[in-house]
């Protein structure tokens, strides 16, 4: 198991924000890529408009991809995404989402 960004949110998670949920994975890139070296095959599941899903999710996508790593992502809308707020992390994350994709 690997706590993302123990050094930025002291295990209290990404507070529902995207930008520190992106900075967590970023801090531990490097373990990530880790992981990462003998997978094949990466199922991500994420939910999109809070912190971590929306920010770390498309970072892990990323890697993989940088990686070769086949990955499958299926990604939910938080029932909270409905407020102006939400809605527009869900969107951002989605676009973070495409650059790592296939098209």
């Amino acid at each position: 198991m690997l706590q993302l960004g123990e050094n930025l949110t002291k295990g209290l998670g990404a507070g529902a924000n995207p930008d520190v949920g992106r900075q967590a994975a970023i801090e531990d890139r490097d373990k990530l890529a880790e992981v990462l070296d003998d997978v094949d095959l990466l199922f991500i599941t994420a939910g999109m408009g809070g912190g971590t899903g929306t920010g770390a999710a498309p970072v892990i996508a990323q890697l993989a991809k940088e990686k070769g790593v086949l990955t499958v992502a299926v990604v939910t809308r938080h029932l909270n995404s409905k407020a102006r707020s939400g809605v527009m992390q869900l969107n951002r994350g989605l676009t973070n989402w495409r650059k790592s994709s296939i098209p």
